[in-house]
């Protein structure tokens, strides 16, 4: 994403100026905004020559010569729903506000099509049986349920895929023909494709052990089958990479309201009576990126799952980070998830 301030400009900017942002930004836009980073409008050439043709002296406030309801995007908005709207509308830019309407970047046609592959290989986790959602998994592995057209896996794979991922591996147990027919080698998506089968469930950590270790040399991304998120996949990697754990897990801040007023004491003795107070927690994501070492550190035929095995690397003294997520997060384990993944599915 290009920085965004290095072409943005406040409302009482002169006209002057403001051709010289566009000059020197090269992005052929000036983003007009308040003292707060929210976007107030964009100035763009076709903008300044309908200035300069209605004879407005350069000293015109850009306020008043800027387009005051630009197409902007989500931050939360995928690559491939970005170029969809720029295609539709041609536009060249599109910038990009949080919830509040602040500017948190910019995205150009230029950088969406010419965007850098990752070699990194990607592990996704999708073997289980799906029992919370029976009968919909009767004869449906979890992750090929659908959510509008599209199977989750295959949300799952694009998004990622949009990111730049390539190198794919595909953990299956629970009828792996459903999966294997849908996504045969990747190609349809410009990937490649391997299949691990499991015979039995080993677990999330186990199923590491039946990879192709001598193909792992970069830090793994591993999420499972079932999640769906617009998370920023390039600043994870970059996050572990920076903060050089074993491990990097994502974790997602999680609100529970007590629904009785809970007691302090000490000894016998009341302290305080709170409420119905709200406890925030931070729970396991289902997205980690794994150092090479540790990927290959995992026996063949091995059964433990992600926290028992990140657990034990903890209590070798080896670091393991957390990466906060506050992107668009959804565990689709039971059938309100399901319900929920069907009504949301077009603000990812």
């Amino acid at each position: 994403m290009t920085d965004w301030k290095q072409v943005a400009v406040g409302g009482n900017t002169t006209l002057e100026t403001a051709i010289a942002t566009l000059d020197k930004g090269a992005q052929r836009i000036v983003l007009v905004v308040d003292d707060e980073d929210r976007l107030l409008g964009t100035l763009t050439d076709g903008d300044v020559r309908r200035a300069l043709l209605r004879h407005q002296a350069l000293t015109t406030p850009v306020c008043e010569v800027m387009c005051t309801n630009p197409q902007v995007a989500d931050f939360e908005w995928s690559r491939t729903k970005m170029l969809t709207v720029m295609e539709s509308k041609r536009l060249l830019h599109l910038p990009v506000v949080d919830s509040a309407g602040r500017l948190v970047g910019l995205e150009t046609l230029h950088d969406l099509l010419d965007r850098q592959r990752i070699d990194n290989p990607v592990f996704l986790m999708a073997g289980g049986f799906g029992k919370r959602l029976f009968p919909l998994t009767q004869n449906c592995p979890k992750p090929m349920l659908k959510v509008g057209d599209k199977p989750i896996l295959e949300l799952i794979l694009q998004r990622l895929a949009d990111a730049g991922f390539h190198r794919f591996y595909i953990s299956t147990h629970y009828l792996p023909e459903v999966i294997h027919q849908h996504f045969g080698d990747g190609s349809k998506w410009n990937v490649s494709i391997q299949y691990i089968h499991e015979e039995e469930p080993l677990g999330t950590g186990g199923a590491l052990g039946l990879l192709p270790k001598h193909d792992i040399s970069l830090p793994l991304l591993l999420m499972n089958g079932d999640l769906l998120t617009s998370i920023h996949y390039r600043s994870l990697l970059d996050f572990h990479q920076q903060h050089r754990g074993v491990a990097t897990v994502c974790v997602k801040e999680y609100e529970h309201q007590v629904p009785y007023g809970v007691i302090e004491y000490e000894d016998r003795r009341i302290t305080q009576i709170i409420e119905k107070p709200m406890q925030r927690f931070f729970i396991n994501g289902g997205i980690y990126v794994l150092s090479p070492e540790l990927v290959q550190s995992v026996l063949r035929g091995r059964h433990i799952d992600m926290p028992t095995l990140l657990t034990e690397e903890i209590n070798l003294g080896r670091t393991v980070n957390m990466f906060p997520v506050h992107e668009y997060w959804l565990d689709i384990g039971q059938a309100n998830d399901y319900q929920r993944a069907q009504t949301e599915q077009n603000i990812r």
